[in-house]
């Protein structure tokens, strides 16, 4: 009886003889090896998509000692019993999907794939500390979502590869990426004094949050320097639902407001409905502005103006930065600070 005998599978001297170089030359750009030309790198990549090579990754990480992944861990420091909820809020709002976009779309060409954790509980932190303890992974992104979290500094003090988005709410000696929050509070305030509005107020996200701290001190600082001493505040949770409530509160405290910054988009989304609901029109009768530029805003009806915070392009620098720690270990610490811009639209 006649078998079929399937295919061997692509070697590296195909790969070599498609791109007309050496072996070892191919070897090196698997590998990760960074002396090579760039112009033979390309050739090599043409070849590998062309043969179809799939490079052996035990091998490979024989070599290069690396695992060829990263740990996109999304962390808290919430009770314990918590597991089963977070990871739900944490997928379900907007501005995660956008990190894991940026970091993702900057490793996937470089062979490097993320791994998605969460570490919300001790123990949870304990598992993401043996994953890169053991190799499991090269490093850490980590987007922590509370200012008590202690997962960076357990980063920083076991030497780990680890890069943070955002500030950290305590000095650790950690990589991070931010945006400038108190700017883009201002360019809200500008905005909303610009088109006339005089009794503005504000909806902050929580206050033990860095972020949220920064972008109510940048607007009432702001709002202080055109001869605003006094700006209403309730404080909201970054949720849709939160946002309905402290429009709620800032309403029944302010009725008479006209202007109203609201620290992200999310909780924006939920404060329209509530001004609907009481009869002020938007933006005739109230300007609103958002924080984010996300989904969210576009979503909104009227389709909100906002703050853009680019966190594509900070999710992609903060696995840039990861990987020079890979690379380099032993590196300082760096901080890249992002500069926010202002997205008008139909709410202002």
């Amino acid at each position: 009886m006649r078998r079929d005998v399937p295919p061997s599978s692509p070697t590296l001297e195909d790969v070599a003889r498609a791109a007309g170089v050496s072996r070892a030359t191919v070897s090196r750009v698997v590998n990760g090896i960074r002396n090579v030309d760039s112009a033979l790198q390309e050739s090599v990549r043409r070849a590998i998509a062309d043969t179809g090579y799939v490079p052996n990754r035990a091998a490979r990480s024989l070599v290069t000692r690396r695992a060829g992944s990263v740990a996109l861990v999304v962390s808290g420091a919430g009770e314990e019993g918590a597991e089963h909820a977070f990871p739900g809020r944490v997928l379900t709002d907007p501005f995660f999907g956008r990190v894991i976009g940026g970091v993702a779309g900057f490793l996937r060409p470089r062979g490097v794939h993320p791994v998605l954790m969460f570490a919300e509980t001790a123990r949870a932190r304990a598992e993401v500390l043996a994953f890169l303890r053991q190799g499991e992974a090269d490093g850490a992104v980590l987007v922590s979502t509370h200012a008590e979290d202690p997962l960076p500094e357990l980063l920083a003090e076991a030497g780990l590869p680890a890069a943070l988005f955002a500030r950290p709410a305590r000095p650790v000696p950690i990589s991070y990426v931010d945006v400038d929050h108190r700017a883009g509070a201002k360019l809200a305030a500008d905005h909303l004094l610009a088109r006339g509005r005089r009794r503005i107020g504000t909806i902050s996200g929580p206050l033990d949050v860095p972020a949220a701290r920064a972008r109510l001190a940048g607007f009432r600082d702001a709002m202080a320097a055109h001869g605003h001493p006094y700006v209403p505040c309730a404080e909201g949770g970054f949720t849709y639902h939160s946002g309905e409530a402290a429009m709620e509160r800032l309403l029944a405290e302010h009725p008479g407001l006209d202007g109203v910054f609201v620290a992200n988009d999310l909780m924006a989304q939920g404060a329209l409905p509530v001004l609907r609901h009481h009869g002020r029109a938007v933006p005739r009768d109230v300007g609103v502005v958002g924080f984010d530029d996300s989904s969210a805003a576009t979503a909104c009806r009227p389709a909100l103006t906002t703050v853009r915070h680019p966190v594509e392009d900070m999710a992609a620098e903060l696995a840039r930065l990861l990987l020079e720690h890979v690379e380099r270990p032993g590196r300082r610490p760096t901080s890249v600070i992002f500069e926010p811009a202002l997205v008008v639209r139909d709410s202002s």
